[in-house]
């Protein structure tokens, strides 16, 4: 479940990928023909590959000289987080989630035994965006292949998606996060299956701390899951 070396790509990681051109609709609602912008081809096909050629990608979302966020914790321990973008403090530190959402991420992990020696985290983007936001559509078009590279290579067996342009990233739905939470889907990555249970992202859960009794039902149902037990069916 952890990282392959560059030598022996592992069986699932591909050859070179390349993010989807965005291709916004028009006034008519039709999409034009002509791309926006080249593709950008993700060749590593290993975790020390991925974390050294990312910051060489040019995606729309990263601002000149930003530093890059690519991830933390524990990659061999089949049991990943994938969050949106980072915030300044991470920003700062060059690790994800270690503001106050992180905070009450870390508070979260550990109400059901987990903490970043058990799970590895990272985001859909690894810059801040401007305004310090989550990715845009074009933006996370772009960067969709670079997060599936990273599944594909990491290998958990199962995934808590925080928000719901994680969820969308990860599950190529358009629902939004209040029908997806709590619900348990199987997606195939660069031919890695995994399980992924959408929740609310901690940022937000720090704006509305009524919804932290719908996280909850989340986090028994993923431990639960984590056990080989059956997931609750009443967390909705």
């Amino acid at each position: 479940m952890g990282s392959a070396s560059e030598s022996e790509p592992p069986k699932n990681a591909g050859p070179e990928v390349r993010s989807p051109t965005p291709t916004p609709p028009t006034r008519e609602g039709k999409t034009p023909s002509a791309p926006q912008t080249a593709p950008i081809t993700i060749k590593s096909t290993s975790l020390e590959g991925l974390r050294a050629e990312t910051p060489t990608l040019p995606f729309r979302a990263r601002r000149p000289n930003a530093p890059c966020v690519f991830a933390d914790g524990n990659p061999d321990s089949g049991v990943m987080i994938v969050g949106e973008a980072p915030g300044a403090e991470e920003e700062r530190q060059e690790r994800p989630f270690v503001g106050p959402a992180g905070q009450l991420l870390d508070l979260m992990l550990a109400s059901i035994g987990l903490d970043r020696t058990s799970v590895y985290i990272t985001n859909l983007s690894p810059w801040r965006p401007v305004g310090n936001r989550v990715p845009n559509v074009q933006e996370a078009a772009e960067l969709i292949p670079l997060l599936h590279r990273h599944v594909s290579i990491v290998e958990p067996r199962f995934i808590l998606a925080l928000g719901g342009t994680s969820t969308k990233a990860l599950l190529g739905t358009q629902s939004g996060i209040m029908r997806m939470r709590g619900r348990w889907e199987t997606t195939e990555l660069e031919d890695h299956k995994v399980e992924v249970l959408p929740t609310f992202h901690p940022a937000y859960l720090l704006r509305e701390p009524a919804q932290k009794r719908l996280a909850w039902r989340d986090l028994v149902a993923f431990r639960s899951k984590l056990e080989g037990g059956t997931a609750p069916t009443n967390n909705r």
